[in-house]
């Protein structure tokens, strides 16, 4: 029985996944086990998979059903008592593991730990960003602040964040039923109302958006997360003193995807999935003015306007292009 399982989902990632098997392995706390689960990958990267020469190391293979699905196969057939998850194209600093047992063993009381990372290809830490948005290191009460919350989540990335296994099998593992956005922070958020979460800035990951197809930003609006496709799944387990709370974060995350569906055309939806989440006096909260823009036609028609300007800017390759895609960034 390993001390640790690392669960790597593979789909079509047979470019990157040397690196990111070879960063496991150069682990300085040696006593995983790692399960690549190939998800019907088509690029024959399952094949670095078997022949990694490292015994510690297996493949299980199943029809292509999204990362949720792949990583729950992997808490199914996991023998340690924590379980941590690496993306193919991802790869950890060599004291990951080692950091993250070490916090389990000074903290018995925490469910989950999660670290900072390094983004590729910029080279940059977020820890100045993270800590400008209130983070802080150690075990963080929730209060009140919805947009704490927000941040909170979207820390929590699976190539950053260990657990303990029964707490992941407790709330029922990733989301599947094909979706790929928004699975990994379905569970986080069940965990975060109900257990306790240490929180670490250092950065202990690269996470490379290069060559990540379904964490960057796309041409289109993504489809509707699960938290807000199925609320009264996170609402039934929330603890009643945190239910304001729990409200406001769906407020503030219906605000931001009204903002993505009405930057790409789609006002009517932003408009619905605004209408459906507004709760009293969340005026204050980020997005709130932005969404109510794009849920009209004259939001519509100003993302159409700005990215039809980012295309112009991008084929001339003028100086302008880094902050006019920020400010878009920004807007999404």
């Amino acid at each position: 029985m390993a001390g640790v399982s690392v669960v790597v989902p593979l789909y079509n990632k047979g470019p990157y996944l040397l690196r990111a098997l070879t960063s496991i392995a150069h682990q300085s706390y040696s006593d995983f086990e790692v399960i690549v689960v190939n998800d019907g990958s088509t690029d024959h990267g399952e094949d670095i998979a078997n022949t990694f020469p490292d015994r510690r190391f297996r493949v299980l293979h199943q029809e292509n059903a999204g990362p949720g699905a792949a990583r729950n196969r992997g808490v199914a057939q996991a023998s340690g008592s924590l379980i941590a998850f690496l993306d193919a194209d991802d790869e950890w600093l060599p004291d990951y593991l080692e950091g993250a047992v070490r916090a389990f063993g000074e903290r018995p009381d925490i469910a989950a730990f999660t670290q900072g990372y390094i983004e590729y290809p910029s080279g940059r830490s977020t820890e100045p960003m993270w800590r400008k948005r209130g983070l802080l290191e150690g075990v963080q009460v929730l209060g009140q602040s919805a947009e704490l919350l927000h941040y909170m989540l979207a820390y929590m990335t699976p190539p950053a964040t260990v657990a303990r296994i029964e707490v992941v099998r407790k709330w029922g593992g990733f989301y599947e039923h094909r979706c790929t956005f928004g699975e990994d922070s379905f569970l986080w958020l069940k965990i975060l109302l109900n257990e306790q979460v240490a929180f670490a800035l250092q950065p202990g990951v690269k996470v490379h958006r290069e060559s990540a197809s379904l964490s960057r930003n796309l041409q289109a609006a993504r489809p509707l997360e699960p938290m807000l496709a199925h609320p009264e799944l996170i609402t039934e387990i929330c603890p009643a003193r945190l239910l304001p709370l729990l409200r406001g974060l769906y407020a503030l995350r219906a605000f931001k995807t009204a903002c993505v569906w009405g930057y790409y055309g789609d006002w009517r939806l932003a408009a619905k999935i605004r209408r459906q989440f507004r709760t009293e006096g969340d005026f204050h909260l980020p997005y709130y003015v932005s969404s109510w823009v794009c849920a009209t036609p004259v939001g519509a028609g100003l993302g159409a306007a700005w990215r039809t300007l980012l295309s112009v800017i991008g084929v001339e390759g003028g100086r302008y292009l880094t902050q006019a895609t920020r400010a878009h960034e920004v807007c999404k």
